[in-house]
Order: C-alpha cells, then sequence, then structure tokens
C-alpha cells in the first residue's frame, strides 16, 4: 500500500510514508512549530518515496485526543492534501484515536496488549483508555476515552488483562503526574510510548480493511474537553455574575 501518516497531538511531530515493503520517516518538534513544518515535511518525505500526493491510497492521522492546535493542524493538512491530490475526488482519510495509537506503539515496543493508554491533558488532567489485542480482531476498546484528574485512573473494572496478561501503562503522562496515580496502579510497567506515525501505519489495513477511512470533509478532530477557552462574551457573563 501507499501510505501517509502523521501525528501532531503532542510535543512532537510524527510523519511517516509506507511505499511497499519501504517506510521512510520523520520526527521533530510538535505543539506550536508543526504548523509551520507538518506540510514542508510531508512534502519532502513523499519526495524521498517518489510518490505523488494523488498516488496514495490514503491519508492518514491521529485525529485526537490531544493539543488543541495539533489537532487542528493535523485535520486541516490532511483535508487539504486529500482534496488536492486527485481533480474530481479526493484522497480517502482515516482518523484514528491517538489513544489507540499509544496501545500500538507499546505493541511494537513491547508486545503489550492490554494497554491503559495515558496522555498528559494539561490542566492537571490525563487523557486515558484501556484497549486489549488480539491476533484475529486487533485493538478492542474496552472503556471510553476519558480526561480527568490523575487520582481518578482505574483499570477496567472486573478485568485483569485475560489471556494477554497482565495491564501495562503506555504514555507520557507519569512524568507531570506519576505521583498522583491511584496506588491500584502501582507496580504496573510502564512504557513511554507517544501516538507515532510508524503505530498509525500499523493500525492502518486493518481499519482500512473495516471501511473505517471518510471523505475529506469528515476528517475532523476528536475533542474530548466540551471546551477549554471561553468567548468573550462568555468571560464578561462570568464576571457579571461574581459581581
Amino acid at each position: 500500500m501507499k501510505l501517509l501518516a502523521f501525528d501532531t497531538s503532542t510535543e512532537q511531530l510524527s510523519i511517516a510514508v509506507r511505499h511497499g515493503d519501504r517506510t521512510w520517516m520523520h520526527t521533530g518538534a510538535g505543539g506550536a512549530q508543526a504548523s509551520a513544518a507538518l506540510i514542508p515535511a510531508v512534502l519532502a518525505l513523499l519526495a524521498q518515496a517518489q510518490l505523488t500526493p494523488g498516488e496514495l491510497d490514503a491519508i492518514v492521522f491521529g485525529r485526537g485526543p490531544g493539543s488543541f492546535t495539533g489537532l487542528r493542524t493535523a485535520c486541516s493538512v490532511a483535508q487539504g492534501l486529500a482534496f488536492g491530490a486527485r481533480p474530481g475526488g479526493g484522497v480517502p482519510v482515516l482518523p484514528v484515536d491517538t489513544l489507540m495509537a499509544v496501545a500500538e506503539e507499546a505493541r511494537l515496543q513491547r508486545g503489550a496488549t492490554n494497554v491503559l493508554a495515558l496522555l498528559d491533558a494539561r490542566m492537571n488532567e490525563v487523557y486515558g483508555a484501556a484497549y486489549t489485542w488480539s491476533a484475529d480482531s486487533g485493538w478492542r476498546p474496552v472503556d471510553e476515552i476519558s480526561a480527568g484528574k490523575p487520582e481518578q485512573l482505574v483499570l477496567p473494572a472486573g478485568d485483569d488483562g485475560g489471556e494477554g496478561g497482565a495491564w501495562v501503562l503506555a504514555g507520557n503522562a507519569w512524568a507531570a503526574y506519576g505521583e498522583r496515580f491511584p496506588a491500584a496502579l502501582d507496580g504496573l510497567p510502564r512504557i513511554d510510548a507517544l501516538p507515532t506515525a510508524n503505530a498509525l501505519l500499523s493500525l492502518a489495513p486493518a481499519l482500512l480493511a473495516a471501511g473505517r477511512a471518510v471523505a475529506a470533509d469528515q476528517a475532523l478532530p476528536l475533542y474530548i474537553r466540551d471546551k477549554v477557552a471561553q468567548t468573550t462574551a462568555e468571560r464578561a457573563a462570568a464576571a457579571e455574575s461574581r459581581n
């Protein structure tokens, strides 16, 4: 397959292109810098793979949760590349949950098959979701993706990891909040993992086969928090209510 994948949801910009059995990868600074760096880096990587956007079978991107600015950047670039790649019809777009990509990165690194994926959500919160993996069906979400205080993290109720073994933690949340994790998570293995483009490429074939690709205009971010900023009118109303 000919695939482009990228993630800009964290402090790391991650891009990969797969053409047949070869893969080209690039990493750089994410966050605010990703908006300026993503398109030039994508075009450079496609050139290395001797591909044009119109030759791609799909564009894969991390849809969130994650950095608000990063997610908007990923979605807009995915849409722009997909729409512009082919006259009269765009390249299919595959949005992938970033926490599932964290779980896949942990599997690629260490063979983990029962993963509580945790990413730093800033504002003293953690994004979390639990997944189990099997060779027959790939990753299965055990619970909903959530954002909450580190002290509120729990393993899935009544689930000790099943046939795949005990649960492991994967992500980057413990660097900031590890001391605030509940006792139930103490002693579980921790795997440093981000939603890399390589993990997205690994997930893509099964997700594409399952019909998870969308049209370019449906390449939308996944926001877990309802709202992280107030409008001017909302701030004024809140200030008036306090007076």
